[in-house]
């Protein structure tokens, strides 16, 4: 009898344990539903329509299309590059820095399920603005995502909002103008790429040459430039550098014919040792959409150095220049 006991009370316990809101338990879309309507109405948020066909519920998403793109078709084995943010209902987790969140994937390898499934059924094409409240069981469910201070709690809805770019030249040229305002920038002198896409307008370089240089020899594309460099995202971090504290005042040769980005042999041509140049870069002649990553010295992780679709400014200081 005693046996009997204990094995009901186990059971009793190990039911009580597995009540907890997962993928698995089948209350998990009424906990989500009663976040997202309890964050709508706290937010005043109106416009906001559910992800349905028909009469019939599919994913939950909530989605406001706020510009719909006239781009080509999204579909799972298409790239996409996308701009966007993220914060959690709760308010508790937000990545905001849309310097930083940028992608250029697979359609069908951006994660979470949640976001891939709304670019795809609601989005739908690339030029869409859209913002999306996407249900914690198609985000990162129960064991939510991060660590330390910075991390997602479990069972947490989020609310994106998404760019799905469609001319990144156009938006790059946008957010070039924004940064030169934003930061009370001017002077520059807008130099057109002869690197452009076929059948659009030309990329932009901006240089502006903010110390006078004594040296008699110009630099063309096919120069080595000795120089000292400050790179510079638009959020203001310092993704690399090359500088006094680094070189001693020897700094760094640099050939623009093989060795730089087109936005270096393009932007520096005409300069004199001596010079202090700053370059603006549009992200085609940066690194265009493939992210330059580094490796953590203590922990050995991955990291992310400069954005995909990142456009630059970089701040010069011409040693010399040798053709």
């Amino acid at each position: 009898m005693k046996q009997s006991y204990l094995a009901l009370f186990f059971l009793t316990v190990l039911g009580l344990c597995s009540c907890r809101k997962d993928g698995n338990d089948i209350d998990i879309k009424q906990y989500d539903q009663n976040q997202i309507d309890a964050y709508i109405k706290a937010n005043n948020l109106t416009g906001m329509l559910r992800d349905k066909a028909g009469n019939v519920d599919t994913t939950g998403i909530y989605y406001q299309i706020q510009n719909q793109g006239k781009g080509e078709a999204l579909d799972y084995d298409k790239r996409i590059s996308l701009v966007y943010t993220i914060k959690s209902l709760d308010g508790k987790y937000a990545v905001t820095d849309t310097f930083i969140n940028r992608s250029y994937n697979y359609l069908g390898t951006v994660a979470p399920k949640g976001l891939m499934l709304a670019l795809y059924n609601l989005a739908k094409t690339k030029g869409t603005q859209a913002r999306f409240l996407i249900p914690s069981r198609l985000a990162y469910g129960v064991s939510g995502v991060g660590t330390g201070s910075s991390r997602l709690i479990g069972n947490e809805s989020l609310d994106y909002y998404v760019n799905v770019l469609n001319d990144v030249d156009k938006y790059d040229d946008i957010s070039i103008n924004k940064y030169l305002t934003n930061n009370n920038l001017s002077g520059y002198t807008k130099i057109a790429s002869t690197m452009s896409p076929v059948g659009g307008s030309p990329s932009i370089i901006y240089r502006k040459i903010t110390q006078a240089g004594t040296g008699t020899v110009q630099a063309t594309q096919n120069s080595t430039v000795t120089v000292q460099y400050t790179l510079l995202l638009f959020n203001g971090a310092i993704a690399d550098q090359y500088n006094d504290q680094d070189s001693g005042n020897v700094g760094t040769a640099i050939g623009l014919e093989n060795g730089s980005i087109q936005g270096w042999k393009e932007g520096l041509v005409g300069v004199v040792a001596g010079s202090k140049v700053s370059l603006i870069i549009p992200s085609r002649l940066a690194y265009g959409l493939s992210p330059q990553v580094t490796t953590d010295a203590t922990t050995g992780a991955t990291v992310t150095k400069i954005p995909a679709g990142s456009c630059l400014r970089f701040e010069i200081n011409i040693l010399g220049v040798t053709n």
